[in-house]
């Protein structure tokens, strides 16, 4: 039988997210929702009446004046009182989440935004936190309104393999798999996994960040034209990171001008091409990135 408890009398306030695990590839099963995974800021609305709204990140921090969009959105819904999660975009031209155009709107344009919606933790004066992650999704989708900057996170049909394909193949960042009984908990759970799509570059060695008592990492410029465009964790063998310190100190060369500040590094001059895996998405600011080994090996 389906819990609801009653939360009437308390103001709501932020709940720390669930936070899927991250695994290599997708479960089976029919006990799994899948959906596609949104590349963008983790968001949280909390709504406590149409005056009192607002959004925060999943650490968090009050993020409400970069949200101004979805805060009208939210003021919208037919609603006395609630928690929705979600993850916030920006779309691009091919409607498709753009990760860098969300770094920029949320300096610049508090409209841009949109909230992948995809669960709620409270709503109007009840706590459906017990309540399994199918049952809530039901709920959730029926507050949403069409036509608005908040939109309902569709669960994707089919074998759990062929859909995290289908994502790959279009660009996306991955795919999330929640148990379909699950309860909302914060904190990490294997209740909820992600599967990330992952590509492989070659990128251009700036230099080494090494600080003691902390991981090294390689700062990565784009082929050609110089740009820093991010960092590469070294997680390379014993024989491998000796190689690599070698060809560091064979190249040594002076900081590029715009990189003078940076910790603790080795410059590198050009001319040392390394394999990069990374997460699929813009290559001006690779994220979630390790080395591989050298290029030309």
């Amino acid at each position: 039988m389906r819990k609801i408890v009653s939360t009437r009398a308390r103001r709501l306030e932020f709940i720390p997210p669930m936070e899927p695990k991250l695994v290599a590839k997708p479960p089976g099963g029919e006990d799994w929702i899948h959906e596609i995974k949104l590349d963008g800021y983790r968001s949280q609305i909390v709504i406590n009446s149409p005056e009192d709204i607002r959004v925060f990140t999943k650490t968090g921090a009050d993020w409400t004046s970069k949200y101004a969009g979805l805060v009208e959105a939210a003021r919208e819904l037919d609603v006395e009182n609630a928690i929705i999660d979600g993850e916030a975009v920006v779309t691009n031209a091919a409607g498709l989440p753009d990760f860098g155009a969300l770094q920029t709107a949320d300096h610049s344009d508090p409209y841009a935004m949109y909230l992948g919606a995809f669960d709620i933790l409270h709503l109007n004066g009840h706590d459906l936190r017990e309540i399994g992650c199918k049952g809530r999704r039901g709920i959730l989708h029926g507050i949403i309104k069409p036509n608005s900057r908040i939109q309902f996170s569709e669960a994707m049909p089919g074998d759990a393999q062929a859909i995290f394909y289908l994502a790959d193949q279009a660009g996306l960042e991955g795919i999330v798999s929640k148990r379909a009984d699950s309860k909302n908990r914060s904190g990490p759970t294997s209740n909820w996994l992600k599967t990330k799509s992952f590509t492989v570059d070659e990128f251009e060695l700036m230099g080494v960040e090494r600080e003691p008592g902390k991981a090294a990492f390689a700062l990565l410029a784009e082929p050609g034209t110089g740009k820093y465009v991010g960092s590469a964790f070294i997680s390379l063998n014993r024989d491998m990171k000796e190689r690599l310190w070698k060809r560091v100190q064979e190249h040594a060369g002076p900081p590029p001008e715009a990189m003078k500040k940076r910790p603790v590094t080795q410059w590198v001059a050009p001319g040392v091409k390394l394999r990069i895996k990374h997460l699929r998405g813009d290559h001006s600011h690779i994220r979630h990135a390790s080395l591989l080994g050298f290029s030309d090996e």
